[in-house]
């Protein structure tokens, strides 16, 4: 049994929330409570998973472990593959620890519970898929699969409350609005990405990312007649550059993330903030550095270039914002600016011969893996605590909430300013090192757009003290004393573990950056 387990160890996690989703439709729809506890237990078994596949890799050794690879689909040369390496484990373990917890949180849910359940462990395998995969069309299929459940998930459960135009003056309710942009967005890239995948699959005669790292970087032959090679190369990564773009997202691509959060339900922004996010980074250091090395490596600058915007743009609008919740969704504007800015500094680097700027790109690259883990953590503390008090307050207001809420409930508050602080990255906390890490690696390469982006660090801590003093501080507010404002047992429960790593991480980063750094100095070459 357990040579079982260890060698079919990524299939059981992937495929493990889609049993999951059979033993829900069991459940009548009428037992609410009972579909709750099915669905969280069934999400509890692929964190146990992956615990156990945290615990058999070896940081020590290059390359992929535990692969899995199965004829599927012969006549177009692709196979059911999967592995893992230092950059897909962390966030597989940041997936399945996110998800009992965002199920967890959505135990208020009351309307449709067995849908909204069977919508969230399919979202689950989704994104766990494109962790996994080693095939392109695999990864184009659950990278796909993704996007549906998230699209329902808003415009079913998310804010009741608004309305928005949409087409010819036509008016859909917020919610809606927030969906049709957050798919069309999305959609808009993955159909790029789709021809891109179409295109390099042809030239390799195979969708295997193995292969395709062998024959495609360095390819100089003819593509198609009357193409040239320059051409269609040049498109096929900008293709995967947008599509990436899209979902990271970075600036000026980010329009759709603002309201999608602000409308999703709770559990819905904890995931797209703390995991949908992370694809888009993912698939820049899985597939465009090393397949593009060549056109990263002209590109970065721009990257660079737009990642700064993000970084000093995404906390400037997080400061203007008078909703709180629409603050948090520009805070990861912020926070994601500073993983392209890390994987701009690897692609310039990558294949230097300069000691020196291997060791930064290196360092920028585990920084940036190690990003999108703690930003999956703090950016799920922060919309989970949105939602919190606007369950109470029935707003997200700042203005309307008027602070003097930490006299109400100073558990709470002290929650609150604990994870603020993380995200600010405040040192100690398990923000600190990461972007630490990306600044450090990122300064000998990009010095000056470096230190503007800088700018952004300074309006962090501005946004950041402004949602706490607006929520907090201040005398007792007495609109609010007839609320029971302070956390519940299960709300604690569901906070906890982020907190417990949040500062882990930021006292001893090697237990998780050891795992990312032997692949990252592969990454660099």
């Amino acid at each position: 049994m357990a040579d079982f387990i260890t060698q079919h160890l990524l299939t059981l996690i992937l495929f493990a929330p889609l049993a999951g989703m059979l033993a829900v439709m069991l459940v009548p729809g009428e037992r609410k409570q009972t579909v709750r506890w099915v669905a969280l237990l069934a999400s509890m078994v692929p964190l146990g998973l992956s615990i156990v596949l945290w615990a058999g890799y070896d940081s020590g050794a290059a390359g992929f472990q535990f692969e899995e690879q199965a004829t599927w689909y012969t006549a177009i040369r692709s196979s059911y593959h999967v592995g893992v390496d230092g950059i897909s484990v962390p966030m597989i373990v940041l997936t399945t620890l996110l998800m009992p917890l965002g199920i967890l949180t959505s135990f208020g849910i009351q309307e449709r519970v067995k849908a909204y359940m069977l919508l969230f462990l399919m979202l689950e395998t989704g994104m766990l898929g494109v962790f996994m995969a080693l095939d392109l069309i695999v990864f184009f299929l659950f990278w796909e699969i993704g996007l549906v459940p998230m699209y329902f998930l808003i415009n079913i459960w998310g804010s009741p409350k608004g309305e928005r135009e949409f087409g010819g003056g036509q008016k859909v309710s917020a919610r809606q609005y927030a969906s049709y942009k957050f798919f069309v967005y999305t959609l808009g890239g993955s159909l790029g990405l789709l021809l891109a995948i179409q295109i390099l699959g042809l030239v390799a005669g195979s969708f295997d990312l193995l292969t395709l790292l062998k024959v495609w970087p360095n390819f100089s032959g003819e593509l198609f007649a009357n193409f040239p090679t320059a051409g269609v190369r040049a498109a096929a990564f900008w293709a995967f550059v947008v599509a990436f773009a899209i979902k990271v997202p970075l600036w000026p691509f980010h329009t759709w993330l603002p309201d999608a959060h602000t409308e999703a339900p709770t559990a819905g922004s904890m995931i797209l903030a703390g995991v949908l996010l992370k694809l888009g980074a993912y698939g820049f250091l899985r597939l465009v550095l090393p397949l593009f090395p060549q056109e990263a490596h002209a590109a970065a600058p721009a990257l660079a270039f737009l990642a700064m915007v993000a970084i000093v743009l995404g906390a400037l609008s997080a400061y203007g914002q008078s909703d709180f919740k629409r603050l948090v969704a520009y805070s990861s504007v912020n926070h994601m600016g500073f993983v392209v800015l890390g994987i701009a500094a690897a692609a310039w680097v990558a294949g230097s011969s300069d000691p020196a700027m291997r060791l930064s790109g290196t360092i920028a690259t585990t920084g940036v893996v190690l990003q999108m883990f703690n930003h999956g953590l703090s950016a799920a503390a922060m919309f989970f605590l949105v939602g919190v008090v606007y369950d109470r307050a029935h707003t997200r207001d700042l203005d309307e909430l008027g602070g003097g809420i930490w006299q109400l409930a100073p558990v709470y508050g002290g929650i609150l300013v604990f994870s603020s602080m993380a995200s600010l990255g405040l040192p100690g906390l398990n923000g600190f090192v990461s972007e630490f890490a990306i600044v450090r690696g990122a300064w000998p390469v990009f010095s000056a757009i470096t230190a503007v982006s800088m700018i952004g660090l300074f309006f962090t801590g501005a946004y950041i003290l402004k949602g706490i003093r607006q929520v907090l501080h201040g005398p007792r507010n007495e609109r609010w004393a007839d609320h029971d404002m302070e956390v519940t047992m299960r709300e604690k429960v569901v906070v906890a573990p982020l907190m417990v790593l949040m500062l882990v991480i930021g006292l001893w980063p090697w237990w998780i950056a050891s795992v990312i750094n032997e692949t990252a100095k592969t990454l660099i070459g």
